[in-house]
């Protein structure tokens, strides 16, 4: 074609168009677009066109549960060179979620590699490995059996379904999310019995109402696990497809070590990761929001899962610290619901029947044209059968026909005029291998035949009757359950979390500093009973284990008070994160180990009694060794731990407690000698000094018990004997309870008078306790019953039922 020269007149095409009208309607394709091919799920299968054409494309590179995974990059280049046109990010980044069971409630992909966390992302395409997941086979199956339509590629070049068979309602089970043009979808995902509980139900009556199918999906359940807060934003959704509720992070408030106690979460809100939260934390902290912690440590493993430990400081009520980190960090979230989903190619938003009666439909359509597909492959296989059947009866004459035709298609014809085939049975005799026409291969196909037609009035009856279709859906539906289904891990509670008060000072995160008293068993265990004005401790109306009383103090709860241990130290600490009990029931199993909480590393290492630095009574103490010891505990306001008398080696504190002048001090030894005398003979002395001679002890004999007694006329002396060659719990002893005023008192560094008679075969005292009101404890703290008071001083005592491991003094 000749150019133009320069002198003619160029013609131009310019046409006039309203650019309104054009601005109008290609926002509109592109709305379209987003919609339909790339921002929302279709509520059959419950898939964005991304994820259905990758787990198609993985089914179609035989990427099967029980072969071995390829390079993520592989998947992706094959799903953007044959099904999705646009870049391999996108691809990735689907692939990579349909992998993850943080964000799956059932993956469809099976994963190799980092796959990412709630933190951090995943490793490129080229380094990670997949395949597809055992449950994806059941959204990809019988797709070669005519189940759904198939629609060209972007080029036409291949074809890709238009939806996935979809076993399970996918859509509700692992949700979805998406932004579009003007609209956006938000749905949570369900627990996989539930929700084919709800499809069966709803198969069975479709007139079911939503309130019905929420007695079998309570809410949703998200893999992360936590506390769904409120259920009425819950049915709203399900109602009207709108809704909103919150979410907790599930936390639980543990003793973390000697005098620490911590909030130790184990799961959080959907899609909320550790590290998030631990920086929301900080800056909270940092802002001064937040007041009461000293620390946060990740031990998540994959051992033992999600736990994250916040350290509370020393005063701090921990369920106030735990309701400002509610307040201020991510350990609780809201979620909104907007069930968006594509019907029919169009955006609807659809309540929990709606949504179940769309899968449903589907998977009616789906059984019904795979039910008419195998129809069809069946009777074509018995018309196929039946044509071998005629041959094999005639063979030799089938054969002669062959033989004698001048070429197949003659053959053909002749076989089908002499046999009364049609030509595709004709063909098929034609193409039949010699070693089939053999007498088992005859029984073979009849029974073939048989089956076929069996199979075939099966497939007939189904597809004749719509409750038999419904029913094989519902089969199949609790089949995938069966297969596929777990635990609920969502906790649901109808309580919607309280409003959102103001930021609270530190003074009111602190446990108040109120009077309180202090319980500790002879069994070792600690309580405190926090006493309002006008309060009496009591027991439970049954007595419960370790109520024995070994030491009783009186404080406050955020005081600073000592214990003296066996090894001779006082430790200092404030029973502040002591459990609390009720005044008006007071058991001490309940409490804490009090070398746990002190953190006493030497096992044999114990507490024998607790003292205030604030009191000017001095205190006693008494060694296994007969050393005894007054000191003012004011001197041990200095350091956190001190020792209060130097002990000799081997040697230990047997006993201590406050002990006025006119106390006395009484000490008690293995073969069962009572020394008692007046405390104001024991001058006090200071805290590095050894203390003094209290009692005279006998060849290997040792104190056994050392207390202080002021009230001499109330006081009753307990005995307990026995042989430290009996096998244990073989023989309980030998118990006696005597009136601690039938003693008389000797002077210091005397060997005292005989407290129990020893029988033959006893070689001495097992323990002995004097005080007023006593209770005796077995060895695992359960209660135990000591012989009447009022027996002779140097009598035997009696035999007992049960061991005695420790004897204390009543609660009350």
């Amino acid at each position: 074609m000749p150019k133009p020269s320069s002198s003619e007149p160029v013609q131009e095409r310019i046409q006039d168009i309203d650019l309104s009208q054009e601005m109008q309607g290609s926002f509109l394709e592109y709305a379209y677009s987003v919609i339909y091919s790339r921002a929302l799920p279709d509520a059959r299968d419950g898939l964005k066109p991304v994820q259905r054409r990758i787990l198609y494309q993985m089914a179609e590179m035989g990427l099967r549960p029980d072969r071995g995974h390829v390079k993520s990059a592989r998947v992706v280049g094959e799903v953007m060179g044959k099904l999705h046109p646009h870049g391999d990010s996108a691809i990735y980044d689907a692939l990579v979620r349909l992998a993850q069971d943080f964000a799956l409630r059932v993956p469809l992909v099976d994963g190799h590699g980092n796959f990412g966390s709630l933190d951090d992302g995943p490793a490129a395409s080229r380094y990670t490995e997949a395949r597809l997941a055992a449950s994806a086979l059941a959204m990809t199956e019988s797709l070669d059996e005519d189940v759904v339509d198939f629609v060209p590629n972007y080029d036409g070049q291949f074809q890709q379904p238009a939806v996935l068979s979809a076993a399970f309602p996918n859509l509700l089970v692992n949700g979805a999310s998406g932004i579009a043009v003007g609209m956006a979808t938000n749905m949570a995902p369900h627990n996989l019995i539930e929700v084919v509980a709800a499809a069966t139900h709803l198969l069975e009556n479709p007139e079911a109402t939503t309130a019905e199918l929420m007695e079998f999906v309570p809410g949703p359940d998200f893999p992360s696990g936590g506390i769904l807060m409120g259920l009425d934003g819950v049915r709203d959704a399900y109602e009207s497809g709108r809704g909103a509720f919150r979410l907790r992070a599930k936390t639980s408030i543990e003793p973390l070590g000697p005098r620490r106690t911590g909030i130790v979460i184990t799961e959080l809100p959907y899609q909320v990761g550790p590290e998030r939260v631990i920086e929301k934390l900080k800056d909270a902290v940092t802002a001064k929001k937040l007041q009461g912690i000293s620390d946060v440590q990740d031990l998540t493993d994959r051992k033992n899962g999600l736990r994250l430990v916040i350290t509370v400081k020393t005063g701090f009520d921990p369920a106030a610290v735990l309701e400002q980190l509610f307040r201020f960090t991510p350990l609780e979230e809201s979620f909104s619901i907007n069930n968006v989903a594509l019907v029919d190619g169009q955006p609807r938003t659809l309540g929990l029947k709606e949504l179940l009666r769309v899968y449903l439909q589907h998977r009616v359509e789906v059984v019904t044209r795979r039910s008419r597909f195998r129809l069809a492959r069946r009777n074509e296989r018995l018309h196929l059968v039946r044509g071998l059947l005629v041959a094999i009866l005639d063979i030799d004459e089938v054969i002669q026909v062959i033989r004698t035709s001048d070429d197949s298609e003659t053959a053909r014809s002749r076989l089908q005029q002499v046999f009364e085939l049609d030509e595709v049975q004709a063909e098929y005799i034609l193409e039949l291998r010699l070693r089939r026409l053999t007498k088992f291969s005859r029984l073979e196909l009849e029974a073939e035949r048989d089956k076929l037609l069996a199979e075939i009035a099966e497939l007939e009856t189904l597809l004749a009757d719509p409750a038999r279709v419904r029913a094989q859906v519902a089969q199949e539906l609790d089949a995938v359950a069966d297969q596929f289904g777990t635990h609920r891990r969502t906790l649901l509670l109808n309580a919607a979390p309280p409003k959102a008060r103001s930021a609270k000072s530190a003074a009111e995160l602190q446990i108040a500093d109120a009077p309180t008293t202090l319980l500790l068993s002879t069994t070792g265990r600690a309580v405190r009973v926090d006493l309002e004005p006008g309060a009496v401790i009591t027991t439970p109306p049954r007595r419960s284990k370790h109520d024995a009383i070994q030491a009783r103090l009186e404080t406050t709860t955020r005081s600073e008070i000592g214990a003296v241990t066996t090894a001779g130290r006082v430790v200092r600490f404030t029973p502040v994160d002591i459990p609390a009990v009720p005044a008006s029931s007071v058991g001490l199993g309940a409490g804490v180990r009090i070398s746990d909480y002190l953190g006493l590393s030497d096992r044999s290492e114990r507490v024998v009694a607790l003292i205030r630095f604030d009191d000017d009574t001095p205190l006693a103490v008494g060694t296994r060794d007969g050393v005894v010891k007054r000191i003012v505990p004011s001197a041990l306001a200095v350091r956190p731990e001190l020792e209060i008398i130097g002990l000799k080696p081997k040697d230990v504190v047997v006993g201590a407690a406050p002990a006025p002048d006119d106390a006395e001090l009484v000490f008690v030894t293995s073969d069962a000698q009572l020394l008692h005398f007046s405390a104001s003979n024991v001058r006090p002395q200071g805290a590095p000094a050894a203390g003094m001679a209290g009692m005279k002890l006998g060849a290997k004999s040792q104190v056994i018990s050392f207390t202080v007694v002021s009230s001499a006329d109330d006081a009753v002396v307990v005995t307990v004997s026995g042989s430290e060659g009996t096998l244990a719990g073989a023989d309980a002893g030998r118990a006696k309870v005597s009136a601690f005023a039938e003693f008389p008192a000797k002077g210091r560094a005397t060997g005292g008078v005989r407290a129990h008679a020893l029988l033959k075969g006893e070689d001495g005292l097992r323990l002995a306790w004097v005080g007023v009101d006593p209770r005796a404890v077995g060895t695992d703290g359960a209660a135990r019953v000591l012989p009447e008071s009022g027996a002779k001083r140097d009598g035997s005592g009696q035999p007992l039922d049960a061991v005695i491991g420790s004897v204390g003094t009543a609660i009350g």
